[in-house]
């Protein structure tokens, strides 16, 4: 470490502190009031309960960042929390998807309408259906790549899939780090054989694009049917956030590791929490034209709990007579906060809970049928060898 470089981040830190806990302070405060109003409108928790851990990504970035830029010490348990987290959004954003398409039985029943392809006529077209099909039978992969709506419901299946696995292994992936650090030999943004950074960098880069992936591949199916609450913009500030925070830390150790930045560790992750800081700020405001809480603040009538009817009367200049008019007001009280967080607490984490169970059976399922083959083998192979003693 030169004298330069270490009179660079002494220089340089305090007032990247005094900018960053300013963008950081005002990122919270709008988020958290963003949060806040959708427990207080909790009217659709189906959806909501999945909003709010999406909502949450930005106090929870911008507070582990400023901590971590005030006390270098804390720079690691922060960013493992912060990934641990990250793994867990990217999943609540993806079920905030199915439950905006009426829940996973309505979207199974969706991607089933989507996969039944239509009547094609003539002997040209009929040949072209017959090629593809026969393409797509020798190659599956190319439906989900090229064509994933012919899927039908195994589409959701692996959109599933690529989300919660993503999540168990940046959760892991976050611990093991933690535990190589403690060993000496995690090497944070040292790209060398001997360390485990550049190992679980491969890994949680090939894992997260396949998690972003299947996410785009469900959004090309279904955008249609979401346009109500507009996809697009929604899924570009969250997938800025995950894929530019991610991607922003990979660049800036490659900066840092060819001598562009000052290779100095503490310098590297403080640039990475200044900048954080300053593009939750940033991705505070986007939320609250992106994930208005205006919507919730109305519910249909069979869902409310008070309705109140209006009679006006209004006279006709003209005729004399009278018009009758009658308005329904549908008023949405708010609900208490402390019960919209028990529900998202408890139905939300019975939710992930089943999800990962089920994905880790998906995978065990394939090594379990490779480990049943390769015992069914070795079986065979030495009954007959048991066969030639006996000749």
């Amino acid at each position: 470490m030169g004298e330069s470089e270490t009179s660079t981040y002494r220089d340089l830190h305090f007032p990247a502190l005094l900018v960053g806990g300013s963008f950081a302070a005002v990122a919270i405060c709008l988020s958290l009031f963003l949060t806040i109003q959708h427990l207080r409108y909790y009217t659709n928790p189906s959806e909501q309960k999945w909003i709010v851990p999406v909502l949450l990504m930005v106090p929870v970035y911008a507070t582990e960042s400023i901590i971590s830029l005030s006390n270098a010490k804390l720079s690691l348990p922060c960013d493992i929390l912060r990934n641990c987290y990250e793994a867990f959004a990217l999943y609540s954003f993806g079920s905030y998807l199915v439950a905006c398409l009426g829940g996973e039985r309505r979207v199974v029943e969706m991607l089933e309408d989507e996969s039944r392809e239509p009547l094609l006529e003539g002997e040209e077209n009929k040949s072209k259906k017959k090629n593809r099909k026969m393409q797509m039978q020798r190659n599956p992969l190319w439906k989900f790549l090229c064509e994933p709506y012919v899927l039908g419901p195994e589409l959701f299946v692996i959109e599933k899939f690529g989300l919660v696995q993503y999540m168990i292994l940046k959760t892991v992936c976050a611990f093991l780090a933690f535990l190589l650090e403690l060993l000496g030999v995690y090497g944070d943004g040292e790209f060398k054989w001997y360390y485990g950074y550049p190992y679980i960098a491969v890994v949680l880069n090939f894992s997260q694009m396949w998690a972003l992936f299947c996410l785009v591949q469900f959004y090309n199916v279904t955008h249609e049917r979401l346009k109500e609450i507009k996809p697009l913009a929604k899924f570009i500030s969250f997938k800025a956030i995950v894929f530019a925070t991610w991607w922003q830390g990979f660049g800036i150790a490659l900066l840092c590791y060819y001598g562009v930045l000052p290779k100095e560790g503490r310098f590297q992750n403080a640039l990475q929490d200044f900048l954080i800081c300053i593009e939750m700020a940033i991705a505070a405001v986007a939320h609250i034209f992106v994930f208005p809480v205006e919507p919730y603040h109305y519910i249909p009538v069979s869902e409310c709990g008070k309705i109140t009817r209006k009679k006006t009367e209004v006279k006709l200049d003209e005729g004399g007579g009278l018009v009758e008019k009658k308005e329904t007001h549908v008023e949405a009280s708010g609900t208490s906060i402390k019960e919209s967080v028990q529900d998202i607490v408890m139905d939300g984490g019975q939710h992930v809970v089943k999800d990962v169970v089920l994905t880790i059976n998906q995978a065990m399922g394939p090594v379990e049928k490779g480990v049943t083959k390769i015992q069914e083998k070795l079986l065979d192979s030495d009954g007959k060898e048991e066969e030639k003693k006996r000749k």
